[in-house]
């Protein structure tokens, strides 16, 4: 963290009337004495297999880890940095977080989130880094440090119902690639069945930005500036790929429909294709299961244009400021991105393995993922993976929301393309850091 971030932060913990904790000593190279620490994490706040899973790694960090206990504390991911917030305020710092990707920079400048750098030898993160991902570690980095460990992350993937392509007289052993494609076998699904044609999971109140930039960036968009002082959502790239979802919705391929109505349409067959993380493919697949053949597709392009796929979902990151802890945080991060815990972050809950070393050793994911083919396009994806911009000041979110809701005026609300997103831009910028 740089010296004008952590004054940033510094005044923001103050100013919430928190008292800034001391910083560490150095780390000790074990923990060699009791020690608690505070895990917070979302998974634990869902319900169903991403819990279970997440509670059973706890468990088994703590086996061979006896002098660690482990707290875990559950919230949502829209919900989770807030928390940290307000508890950091309280002067109850957490000591290790998985903080959605977005509120990364946030968490940085103004919670005092620690680079790895600061409290791990160079030798022993090349060590734990070995075999993952180069683009998955490239996602927690800011400022050339790495403040976020990729954790729990996927990529967006073109879910459909090879029945219904079958019934409209599509090919569903050729998906469609670009979206003009998509509206085509949209249109052809929608004529010849009773099922909607196309529905994303890039709208909804809880879907933040991470679907839409993806989408922006695939046209050649952007959302701001390399500097990070000017938003750019409103420049004629952006607004085209807008355009076109426009487009889709005014033909009547596109369907608008709330995540969990999409993601239970999906999983009951009564809708042809679903952009979406490939997070939810654990419910989509026991939907599908025995009722219809779910198969699944990269991200559409524009044209001949390369798709430009980021990534969703969080990173693990240290805000503790005690050494023992700092130490302890470190070897739970280690634990749950090891081959171990990503063999069944994979295959249990549905994320994308950082470690691509065991995606073909039988020993983890190679049996697995023979069976399980609609990881391909994931695994696919991951070598063109880019960042999931976040946002930089206090008020982030706001920015954001504000984006989000100027294409969704244009693309739903009957509102010029060009102007909505250029409203929305020019308010949000006043909001910027000056």
């Amino acid at each position: 963290m740089n010296v004008r971030s952590f004054l940033r932060g510094a005044l923001a913990l103050l100013a919430a009337g928190a008292v800034l904790p001391a910083l560490a000593q150095n780390v000790p190279a074990t923990v060699d004495r009791p020690v608690t620490i505070s895990y917070y994490n979302y998974n634990l706040a869902s319900a169903g297999i991403g819990a279970e899973a997440t509670k059973r790694l706890i468990a088994q960090f703590e086996a061979v880890n006896p002098k660690i206990k482990v707290e875990p504390v559950g919230a949502s991911s829209f919900e989770l940095t807030s928390r940290v917030q307000a508890d950091v305020a309280a002067g109850r710092i957490p000591d290790v977080a998985q903080m959605v990707f977005s509120d990364l920079a946030f968490g940085v400048d103004n919670l005092g989130v620690a680079a790895l750098e600061d409290i791990v030898s160079e030798e022993e993160r090349k060590a734990h880094f070995a075999g993952m991902s180069p683009n998955g570690l490239k996602l927690g980095m800011l400022d050339g440090k790495t403040y976020g460990l990729a954790y729990t992350f996927s990529t967006p993937v073109l879910f459909y119902n090879a029945d219904l392509f079958r019934k409209a007289g599509l090919d569903p052993d050729n998906p469609p690639k670009t979206w003009a494609e998509v509206k085509t076998a949209a249109l052809a699904i929608t004529k010849k069945t009773k099922a909607a044609g196309v529905a994303t999971g890039i709208f909804g109140a809880s879907a933040g930005d991470w679907l839409f930039q993806g989408v922006l960036r695939s046209n050649n968009g952007s959302l701001m500036s390399d500097d990070r002082k000017k938003l750019t959502f409103s420049e004629p790239a952006s607004v085209e790929a807008v355009a076109m979802l426009r487009d889709l919705y005014d033909s009547g391929a596109y369907t608008n429909l709330e995540i969990d109505a999409a993601m239970e349409g999906m999983a009951a067959g009564n809708i042809g294709m679903y952009l979406q993380t490939s997070a939810i493919q654990g419910f989509l697949v026991r939907g599908a299961q025995g009722k219809f053949d779910l198969r699944a597709s990269t991200m559409p392009r524009f044209g001949d244009k390369p798709q430009r796929p980021n990534n969703s979902g969080s990173a693990l990151v240290i805000l503790s400021r005690d050494p023992l802890k700092r130490r302890a945080a470190w070897e739970l991060m280690k634990f749950m991105t090891s081959k171990e815990a990503y063999t069944v972050i994979t295959s249990e809950i549905g994320y994308l393995p950082l470690r691509t070393d065991i995606v073909d050793d039988p020993q983890y994911l190679g049996d697995w993922v023979k069976k399980h083919p609609l990881i391909k396009p994931n695994l696919e994806q991951l070598a063109m993976l880019e960042p999931w911009v976040s946002f930089p000041g206090p008020n982030y979110r706001q920015i954001q929301k504000m984006m989000m809701e100027g294409a969704e005026m244009a693309v739903f609300g009957g509102m010029n393309p060009a102007d909505a997103m250029k409203a929305a831009q020019d308010n949000a910028q006043a909001l910027m850091p000056r």
